[in-house]
């Protein structure tokens, strides 16, 4: 990739868009997850959409680290920003994710002292200015993520900072889409594979999907080009009656992974036995907490976490636009009670969260659909 100019050319998307035609049956039609919410982003911004045929339908999937942490995780994450000589650090998307009784923005508001940071060495530097404070990092994010909150308390413990600790919410890609394979509720015909995700883990752990449940699946980068060619190369392996993982993303993804990043998480982290997850419930073996030897760094050991389950508001249908069973316009508070600025759902915070993209990008879309 020399210029990002070359993966947005029209003449390019529209030859696409022709191949993706060419490749379609009349009568059938076409369901394609996009796991990541980065695509559903790429998809709506560019218009990526409107050069689809009609009987090819994207949905969306859970690949939204901010949206898929359950209410009772930001309550947590709230009791602790509240405690005393407490500096409680985390993403920016974080602070406006609703708890049962507010967000983390709204106890800023009330006095805690809540700062956002850019990355978790942005927290561990507060720690090291602030040695009378205790200073949490709330860790969210899959894969992508994990590696630098690994590294960081690594160097927290080189460097002896005792005051610092992560509250772990990580979170791995795999569980919930075998989750989402095994539901009676959405039918699927391949998956457009996270990038971010992949550039960690690779291509190797989504075989599972072709070789148990008959679904293609690619890797895909974020340019408009990228998904479209993602899609042809899905409908190519369905034309010819293919089933296997093929890497669009080479450019960045290697097909076994980042093997260094891969073995800092192993030290650092081990799984949690379950994980619940915001509409989709508890998944085992889908989340990360800090392994034996940095327990010591463990905000949930150190402090007092309330741990109570909290059910989502019932007006919000965040789960069934998780699971791609519902479009976010289907939602009867889309764009009306839930918006960026007040929102009831984690999907129409978060930078990646389907609902937003629609709210931003996709609301001409919608119309035309509703009309």
């Amino acid at each position: 990739m020399r210029f990002v100019d070359e993966f947005r050319d029209p003449e390019l998307g529209r030859a696409a868009a022709a191949e993706i035609l060419s490749l379609v049956e009349a009568g059938r039609h076409y369901k394609l997850m996009e796991v990541c919410g980065g695509h559903t982003h790429s998809i709506y911004k560019y218009g990526v959409d409107d050069l689809l045929p009609a009987n090819v339908e994207l949905v969306h999937g859970p690949g939204c680290p901010v949206c898929v942490i359950p209410m009772g995780r930001v309550d947590d994450g709230i009791a602790l920003a509240r405690t005393d000589n407490v500096i409680f650090t985390c993403f920016g998307d974080m602070l406006r994710v609703p708890g049962s009784s507010g967000s983390l923005l709204d106890a800023k508001a009330a006095g805690a002292d809540v700062r956002m940071v850019y990355s978790p060495l942005d927290a561990l530097r507060i720690a090291k200015q602030n040695p009378e404070r205790e200073v949490v990092f709330f860790a969210i994010g899959f894969e992508t993520t994990a590696p630098s909150t690994a590294l960081t308390l690594k160097r927290a413990r080189a460097e002896q900072v005792t005051n610092f600790s992560c509250m772990c919410n990580h979170v791995t890609i795999i569980p919930p889409l075998r989750a989402l394979l095994e539901s009676p509720d959405l039918r699927l015909d391949g998956f457009v594979g996270p990038g971010h995700v992949s550039t960690i883990v690779g291509a190797r752990p989504f075989e599972f999907i072709p070789t148990l449940y008959g679904k293609p699946v690619v890797i895909a980068g974020f340019e408009p080009l990228d998904v479209l060619q993602a899609i042809a190369m899905i409908l190519r392996q369905l034309h010819r009656g293919r089933c296997e993982v093929e890497n669009q993303y080479r450019r960045v993804v290697p097909y076994e992974g980042n093997l260094r990043a891969l073995e800092v998480m192993a030290e650092v982290f081990e799984l949690r036995p379950h994980f619940e997850w915001r509409g989709l419930g508890f998944i085992s073996h889908s989340g990360l907490k800090l392994s034996e030897a940095y327990a010591d760094l463990d905000a949930e050991r150190r402090f007092r976490v309330p741990g109570v389950r909290v059910a989502d508001p019932k007006a919000c249908q965040c789960g069934e636009v998780l699971k791609g069973v519902i479009k976010p316009w289907e939602c009867k508070v889309f764009g009306s009670a839930c918006t960026p600025e007040r929102p009831i759902g984690t999907c129409m915070v978060s930078s990646e969260g389907a609902c937003a993209a629609y709210y931003n990008f996709g609301r001409f879309a919608r119309e035309r659909a509703v009309v």
